[in-house]
């Protein structure tokens, strides 16, 4: 939570200049706490275990959340029970007529496909544009980056030679952005992907800021006009076993995929994995909340 400290006060100068955040008395008292509303749009094939991963880190927040599951309609999953679906999702139709404090847009695993020939591309890009103007702020993960990126700019996706799949080390490029305040100047973050967003492209657009990247991995986060979009093109909200399931599933396949990178003890496939990127994970959707979200939003949305 903000320090809240008195108006004009000279420490707030400083502590401002060190990325650390304060409110003012007079910025305090005008705010009224009521429950923030989360939009999930959750486009993975394996819907339960997505929500898991992300709800695991909205919980790491003292601020109360309501969420509502959204799924597209234009598209039927095949591996989540329709019973589920019907009883914890909503439609686009029955959300657009309601605003969001927050909102989560997952990746899915037709990043091999030209966004046109993606089923539900139409709908999505509906839900984008209304998101525009009845949502704070729009968290986008993996191939939702791309599909945002697409979408609102006009950036290609580009195929990689091989699957990326790892945890990856990456670096800040500026300290003084509220998403990864209290960040270590390197930290950690998975990738699963088989393609990338190039930084020549990225750079081309103004308000597009990069905030950090990888030398193996790339981009990986990015915030579009102080925080109204907020691209990962990682999985931070990946558990332990995520990357290893992906793995043997991928070889079950038949598909010519390399060992998860930086993942395994030992990069030894008998081993457990080693998890070095959940407190950054916890992090990071907690300042999405907290600065971008909470700290932004009105009281009567």
């Amino acid at each position: 939570m903000p320090l809240v400290l008195p108006d004009n006060l000279p420490a707030i100068e400083t502590l401002t200049k060190e990325n650390t955040f304060v409110m003012t008395e007079s910025n305090a008292v005008t705010q009224d706490i009521r429950p923030l509303k989360i939009l999930f749009l959750n486009i993975m094939p394996l819907k339960i275990a997505t929500e898991k991963h992300i709800l695991r880190l909205l919980s790491n927040t003292p601020i109360q959340l309501e969420i509502d599951f959204l799924r597209v309609e234009s598209y039927v999953s095949k591996h989540t029970p329709m019973e589920h679906l019907g009883k914890f999702y909503k439609t686009f139709k029955q959300v657009k007529d309601k605003k969001y404090d927050g909102f989560i847009v997952t990746g899915a695993p037709v990043e091999k496909m030209d966004f046109e020939t993606v089923k539900y591309w139409d709908e999505l890009q509906t839900i984008l544009d209304w998101a525009d103007k009845n949502v704070m702020s729009t968290l986008f993960i993996c191939w939702a980056v791309q599909a945002g990126l697409y979408h609102y700019f006009n950036i290609p996706k580009h195929a990689l030679e091989k699957k990326l799949s790892g945890v990856f080390r990456h670096t800040l490029n500026d300290k003084n952005t509220a998403l990864i305040r209290g960040f270590d100047d390197v930290f950690w973050a998975p990738h699963s992907r088989y393609t990338e967003t190039r930084k020549k492209e990225v750079l081309k657009v103004p308000d597009l800021k990069i905030i950090s990247e990888s030398e193996e991995a790339g981009i990986y986060l990015m915030v579009y006009k102080g925080g109204q979009k907020i691209f990962v093109t990682g999985h931070a909200e990946y558990d332990p076993q995520t990357l290893k399931e992906e793995y043997e599933r991928d070889i079950k396949k038949g598909l010519n995929v390399d060992l998860p990178q930086n993942y395994y003890t030992d990069n030894d496939p008998k081993k457990s994995p080693e998890v070095k990127w959940r407190s950054h994970a916890n992090l990071l959707f907690s300042n999405w909340i907290n600065y971008y979200v909470y700290q932004r939003t009105s009281y009567i949305l």
